[in-house]
């Protein structure tokens, strides 16, 4: 899967994209057909992967199918998530399935098969400085020097883990992200989950989901939320996961944008209904049906504040109240599984020139089109995908908009521009007209 090698003698190309996601695979399907922008990404890691370490069985998109590489941008691409089951032979199936989301494992599969089918992408091969010099981007590889007119950055996210956790690795202490290859001996064993997020839902449902001897003896739910909330999925909501108010929020003042994300988090980081439901009746059978009142812990609205060494290997893990801060809560457990998110990853290659990249709040500035803002002249650019969630709001690192923004980088490389869909139904701006004698 994948490609391993350099087999482009070509040294120079209009876009190179630095990482392969679902964003930059997005935008190197989109650029696929027709190929008149020649374009290369590259990869470190030795083949594609997608939080291939949360890949629990029975877990689901929290999006709709129709929000793959490029349906929403260009319905007719090759590399649709329909295009896929119909090379598989298996759309008939899917359809029968009827699945009420699609599985993530499926979904994981479909980005490495549009991998595969694409040999602009070059996987084991890391950028390692990104240069400006004569007019062309000099991209240093591990194996060479490319040049480029514009290089795109789909780096993804990293692990963030709290200072409170373990500063080294530890076997007994880790995130969320290493759950299929960390979490596999816990029977009988005192486990806490910290993070009330979907991806702590899922740790937390399949470790009280787990048959016989390989069933925990205790789990404990920590979260810093007051419950354990379900995602708004409703449609209202979901209006602000269309191109037309990405556009709108780029344009508010920076502490209305930071006002929205805290506001409505739940829009993008709230646990699907369905994982709520399973928990709750799986606690349900472990309560009054199987006689195990002890083995699950919830305890929301806590924060941790401290994590240190226990008894013969275990971990002290004390909490605090939001609403109760007088008293600090003790908690023993054998394994700590953090599931307190991820973090744009560190762009260090672009240290040559990091001093001509404007910033704002941490983050690259970028215009309207996701290029930085910088110095150098205006048919050269560094495009950013999903590492401007303050400048674009939740839907940025969301897959919702991957096909849109993609399609916006590609019209820029192009020199065109498409058609936005229709706007919402919302009127998100304000509409101005002629000021009337008795308004102030």
């Amino acid at each position: 899967m994948g490609h391993n090698r350099p087999e482009h003698p070509v040294a120079h190309y209009r876009c190179i994209g630095v990482g392969v996601g679902p964003a930059n695979l997005s935008l190197a399907s989109l650029l696929h057909t027709p190929a008149e922008v020649s374009n290369l990404f590259l990869d470190r890691k030795p083949a594609f992967g997608w939080h291939d370490g949360q890949q629990i069985d029975g877990t689901t998109l929290q999006v709709s199918l129709f929000k793959d590489l490029v349906s929403l941008a260009d319905p007719t691409n090759p590399f649709s998530f329909l295009a896929y089951l119909h090379d598989r032979g298996r759309a008939y199936h899917f359809i029968n399935a009827q699945f009420t989301a699609v599985p993530r494992q499926e979904f994981r599969d479909y980005l490495a098969w549009a991998c595969a089918r694409n040999d602009n992408i070059v996987f084991g091969e890391e950028v390692r400085e990104v240069g400006f010099d004569a007019g062309v981007f000099r991209v240093r590889t591990g194996r060479r020097t490319l040049t480029a007119d514009n290089v795109v950055l789909g780096v993804g996210s990293r692990p963030y883990l709290p200072p409170q956790a373990a500063r080294r690795p530890e076997p007994t202490q880790f995130h969320v992200s290493e759950f299929t290859t960390r979490a596999r001996e816990m029977g009988g064993k005192r486990i806490v989950v910290v993070g009330g997020g979907q991806s702590g839902a899922e740790a937390f449902l399949d470790l009280i989901s787990r048959p016989g001897d390989a069933l925990p003896r205790r789990v404990s739910w920590i979260s810093r939320r007051r419950n354990y909330f379900p995602i708004d999925d409703s449609p209202f909501t979901n209006d602000f996961y269309m191109p037309c108010h990405s556009d709108y929020f780029y344009g508010l003042p920076v502490e209305a944008r930071k006002a929205f994300n805290a506001e409505q988090v739940l829009s993008s980081d709230g646990i699907s209904p369905h994982t709520l439901r399973a928990i709750y009746q799986r606690m349900y059978v472990h309560r009054f049906v199987d006689g195990r009142p002890d083995l699950v812990r919830l305890q929301p609205n806590r924060e941790v504040v401290g994590v240190g060494r226990g008894i013969a290997d275990t971990w002290d893990i004390a909490t605090r109240h939001h609403e109760q801060p007088g008293e600090v809560e003790r908690h023993e457990a054998d394994v700590v599984v953090w599931a307190t998110g991820f973090r744009p990853a560190p762009t260090g290659f672009l240290a040559p020139i990091a001093d001509r990249l404007e910033r704002e709040d941490g983050e690259l500035r970028v215009d309207q089109d996701f290029a930085v803002r910088w110095d150098g002249p205006p048919d050269r650019n560094i495009f950013v995908q999903n590492a401007v969630r303050q400048q674009r709001g939740l839907a940025d690192p969301n897959l919702s908009l991957n096909a849109w923004r993609s399609r916006r980088i590609a019209d820029r490389l192009r020199g065109v521009r498409s058609d936005d869909p229709l706007a919402s139904f919302i009127e998100w701006s304000t509409k101005t007209g002629p000021k009337n004698a008795w308004l102030p």
